[in-house]
């Protein structure tokens, strides 16, 4: 109802209005004029102002969780409940879904699509709490697909968010798109023949050339082998089409190869080391002569 004063309309006009099914209410104060056949965007937009706060608050109520995320386009779906932020709780009951907070900054908060949302930074907190891994990974990719994503903006919001329950998830998320200048080729290539022999696994010949290809781990005698990713290297589309076609001819030429970024080597080593394992011995079976081959050299 403050929209209609705001706009110069009289409390009588107003009253009127609804006297005559004009104002058709939504929620305690929220009215729809002339019919209730709304769009999602205006159902959202209805939740908010039904969530707006005492004026005394620090902040006003704003979209968030799963309907921000969709305002966004991290969600592909549309959520079937809408989810509101407000600072101040309120026990009357409704039909869409209010989560309290008294410390929402204002970097946190943000206008998409001409309705008040939390920040995306925010938006990736909030959702951490109940997403699986997988599912985090894929809202972060959406992000920064859609040039959303600011790790600056995420890190500083973890360093601020206390206790939050996403907080630890979607730190361990942000993993793979921190720079790391310890991951320098000479250093990253160091550390991976480091991990090798720690796991006991045979020693690859480093930066050897095969089928006019340097290959940055392999073992001859199985034709396996690895590629040490480092993103700064294959960041172009150029990049990712040539890494394709590298990997096709290299297979043409009888000889297999996995990828391990830098990243995912810092951050589980033991993992990429069974993994190798697992692989070199499937390539040894492989290669062994069969019983018609072993009978031929007899």
């Amino acid at each position: 109802m403050g929209q209609l004063l705001d706009l110069g309309y009289s409390v009588d006009a107003i009253l009127e209005w609804g006297a005559v099914g004009r104002l058709k209410r939504l929620h305690r104060g929220v009215y729809a004029v002339g019919h209730r056949k709304l769009t999602w965007y205006s159902r959202c937009w209805a939740a908010v102002l039904a969530a707006e706060p005492d004026e005394a608050a620090p902040w006003r109520a704003v979209a968030s969780h799963y309907s921000a995320a969709y305002l966004w386009g991290l969600l592909r779906f549309t959520p079937d409940v809408m989810h509101v932020t407000a600072p101040t709780r309120r026990r009357a009951k409704r039909s869409f879904c209010v989560h309290f907070s008294s410390i929402l900054a204002e970097e946190d908060r943000a206008i998409c699509q001409g309705i008040p949302v939390t920040a995306v930074p925010r938006v990736l907190l909030d959702l951490a709490i109940r997403a699986r891994p997988e599912q985090l990974e894929g809202y972060l990719e959406r992000a920064e697909d859609r040039e959303l994503l600011d790790v600056r903006e995420v890190e500083g919001l973890l360093a601020r968010s206390g206790g939050h329950r996403g907080r630890g998830r979607l730190a361990q998320a942000l993993v793979i798109y921190r720079s790391d200048p310890a991951f320098t080729r000479s250093k990253f290539e160091r550390r991976f023949r480091s991990a090798v022999k720690a796991a006991g696994l045979p020693e690859p010949s480093m930066n050897f050339n095969v089928a006019g290809f340097e290959l940055d781990a392999y073992w001859p005698d199985l034709r396996f082998a690895v590629e040490l990713d480092l993103f700064e290297t294959h960041g172009s589309r150029a990049a990712f089409e040539r890494d394709r076609r590298r990997q096709e001819e290299l297979k043409l030429a009888g000889i297999e190869m996995i990828r391990v970024t830098a990243p995912r080597l810092k951050r589980e080593p033991q993992a990429v080391m069974r993994s190798l394992a697992a692989l070199l011995e499937r390539r040894r079976q492989e290669l062994q002569p069969g019983p018609t081959a072993a009978a031929a050299l007899n």
